[in-house]
């Protein structure tokens, strides 16, 4: 239809045949002929010419070649500079994985994973410990999909009762550091008793200790603190069916992958590392700053009190010396008796990191297999945009021999039939890629077009007619009962689709082979099936067993596909309710902050009124230029020399909204321009360190002393 549309231009085909194919004249339809009759639009990927057309389906077959072989990113990852990878993933990546917004896109995202992190392991980490210490590119993407985009209301429903408890507690204080409750002891006599202590101000910790009311406080800071941090691990530990399926599935993977490079290292030295993973990196900021993630509920301009910040950093440094299995000593050794609480609580953390481990593959989760691209009637899409498309195939080009070192490889076809990198449009234009596979590319799937109808057909006439065989079916005559069976058969389905939506009934081709006759349709399938054989997909020696048992398997599968679709509406659900409340929240702290501004200057405004006596506002303020570059305010006003400063007169006048002026200027008595100035844009001004603005577009204005000028004249304490 977009070819229809765009030759409307080229070989002036009248409007009336165009909606003649489109049914109707859509908005979308009109958006696309009005950018088709652009002649700036025709450089794009989507113009009409057989080149470009040519270049848009060589991008389609290499996106798709991509996102289904993930072993090619998973190298190109580690091809680039860390800073450059990190930016080209949240890039391109996860768009091209659509965010994992479906099961598909979620299975195909987690093979990413797994290839980038058995890449990283197998090339760049030489000891077990060494992936602690490096920072993993792919750990680092991984823990931030799930922690922000998927793992956020996960995150919430594991912390938020403890953290809640912490902040509700109003007399609990956690003061682990000997000096710093020395400190917080001293204030408090002093505070108590009006006089100024005997004791030193500064002492070291052991000073500190040796005092036992520091320590009588400190033992009393410990009990707190470890019946708090019980809390969280029990709700830690309970919780592992909460945590997002694929941060688990990554765990596992660590977890094998570490093992099988790593015979000779521990079981617990492996389940150190994944706790790392799971814990310090997943949870752990979310108890340090629960506020940042969204675990508990706060008041518009409401912030943590920094007694509730260090009570949840000395929980989550206990939570982390727990997971590590590291015992306080050195200057920490007051705290050596929590030692055997960390022993215990380290042996739970490792029972809870086998039970998050143990999951399903992700073929089993997401119902996902090798005939799975088949049975998809829709085509997958991206929306890209132009720059993105560009800096991938350019880095694709440049790293080919190393993502791509085998001889033949798809990717090198793919890249040949590119050519040269896109030029003439800008950057950010974006653009809808319909993911397609190439032919003659195997992928080692059943993927043809012909088997999806082909399979329609077959369910319509076993239902018909039975037999021992898929052959003995197919070149069996039917009898006439049997064709009265299939017409009956046809006529139910017709009845049921006239009352389904428009947007749900089935796609033409699938519609089409309901108008055909049972041997039409047995006609059909035989040379659909001698196709499908050409490719290597079924054979007829086994009786074309394969489209049999991926038949059987659809059939299994639809109760399971028909409650994954309720529980996507479910989620959908919940997570439109989310956002309401957040966007809620943002525009409760909008109006809080505005109110807050408007109060401010409204009291600033009404001092002035207070100094000014029975005036109702501040009278305007009137100054020549020459006076105002005097007091450093004015700097040059652009063509007009200095002798004639004295003839320019600028007149401030308050307006009736708090902290709103009008500056008008005038040449000689003769009004010549007005500037509305804003005293909060002054203040912004400022804070970015802007010294100079512009007024009128000629007269530079010094910024900071405009603003003292303001607050003398017109915001007097």
């Amino acid at each position: 239809m977009d070819i229809k549309i765009g030759q409307l231009v080229k070989n002036r085909i009248t409007l009336q045949e165009v909606v003649s194919h489109c049914k109707k004249l859509t908005k979308k339809n009109k958006e696309q002929l009005s950018e088709m009759m652009s002649l700036d639009k025709q450089k794009g990927l989507k113009s009409l010419s057989k080149e470009k057309r040519q270049k848009l389906e060589a991008y389609q077959h290499l996106f798709y070649l991509l996102q289904t072989q993930p072993v090619y990113l998973a190298r190109l990852i580690f091809q680039m500079p860390q800073n450059k990878s990190t930016k080209f993933m949240e890039s391109v990546i996860f768009t091209l994985y659509n965010y994992a917004s479906n099961p598909r896109e979620a299975y195909l995202l987690l093979q990413l994973f797994k290839a980038a992190l058995q890449e990283e392991i197998r090339s760049k980490v030489d000891h077990v410990h060494d992936i602690l210490m490096g920072n993993a590119t792919v750990i680092r993407l991984v823990v931030s999909f799930y922690r922000n985009a998927r793992g956020q209301n996960a995150l919430r429903q594991i912390l938020g009762g403890p953290v809640q408890e912490v902040l509700q507690d109003k007399t609990l204080s956690i003061r682990t550091n000997p000096v710093d409750i020395y400190k917080a002891w001293i204030n408090q006599t002093e505070s108590q008793s009006g006089q100024k202590s005997e004791l030193p101000y500064e002492v070291s910790p052991e000073q500190a200790l040796s005092h036992p009311e520091v320590q009588r406080r400190l033992d009393i800071s410990i009990r707190n603190l470890l019946v708090m941090t019980d809390k969280f691990v029990s709700a830690i530990t309970s919780s592992v069916d909460k945590i997002p399926y694929g941060m688990r599935y990554v765990a596992k993977i660590l977890r094998t992958s570490l093992a099988e490079k790593f015979p000779k290292a521990s079981a617990e030295e492996i389940d150190k590392i994944v706790g790392n993973l799971l814990y310090y990196r997943f949870m752990n900021p979310a108890v340090v700053a629960p506020d940042g993630f969204d675990i508990v509920d706060i008041s518009a301009g409401v912030t943590l009190h920094p007694d509730h910040r260090r009570n949840l950093g000395s929980i989550a440094k206990v939570l982390q010396h727990a997971a590590a299995r590291k015992a306080f000593d050195g200057d920490n050794a007051h705290l050596c008796g929590v030692n055997r609480y960390l022993e215990d609580t380290h042996h739970k953390f490792r029972r809870f990191i086998s039970a998050a481990c143990c999951v399903p593959e992700p073929e089993e989760r997401f119902n996902v297999d090798e005939y799975s691209e088949m049975v998809a009637v829709a085509k997958p899409v991206i929306y890209i945009t132009v720059g993105e498309l560009i800096n991938t195939h350019k880095l694709l080009l440049e790293h080919q021999d190393s993502i791509a070192p085998r001889h033949g490889d798809p990717l090198h076809e793919l890249l040949e039939d590119l050519d040269e990198l896109p030029t003439g449009f800008s950057d950010l234009n974006e653009l809808r890629i319909e993911m397609r596979r190439r032919v003659g590319v195997r992928s080692g799937r059943l993927m043809s077009p012909p088997a999806s109808s082909t399979k329609q057909m077959l369910v319509d006439v076993i239902q018909s007619q039975p037999g021992d065989s898929l052959p003995e079916i197919l070149w069996t005559l039917a009898s006439e009962h049997e064709e009265a069976t299939h017409e009956q058969l046809l006529r139910r389905r017709a009845l049921r689709d006239a009352q389904t939506p428009a947007k749900l009934q089935r796609n033409r081709s699938l519609a089409a082979n309901n108008q055909l006759s049972m041997e039409e349709k047995k006609r059909k399938i035989i040379r659909n099936l001698r196709r499908l054989e050409s490719l290597g997909l079924v054979d007829s020696a086994h009786q074309y067993q394969e489209l049999i048992n991926e038949l059987a398997k659809d059939i299994c599968n639809q109760r399971r596909y028909r409650q994954h679709r309720r529980g996507e509406l479910l989620k959908l659900r919940q997570t439109l309710q989310g956002l309401n409340a957040k966007t809620l929240f943002y525009e409760e702290q909008i109006d809080y902050y505005n109110q807050y501004i408007k109060t401010c200057l409204d009291n600033l405004a009404a001092s002035t009124t207070k100094m000014s006596g029975k005036s109702k506002k501040p009278q305007s303020l009137r100054y020549t230029a020459a006076r105002l570059l005097e007091k450093g305010v004015l700097l040059e006003i652009e063509d007009l020399p200095l002798s004639q400063f004295r003839n320019v007169i600028f007149d401030i006048t308050p307006c009736e909204e708090p902290g709103r002026f009008q500056v008008k200027a005038k040449f000689m008595g003769i009004d010549m321009e007005r500037f509305q100035l804003h005293y909060q844009d002054l203040l912004q001004l400022q804070y970015e360190g802007v010294a100079v603005m512009k007024m009128f577009d000629k007269a530079k204005i010094n910024v900071n002393l405009l603003i003292f000028l303001l607050n003398k004249k017109f915001f007097k304490k």
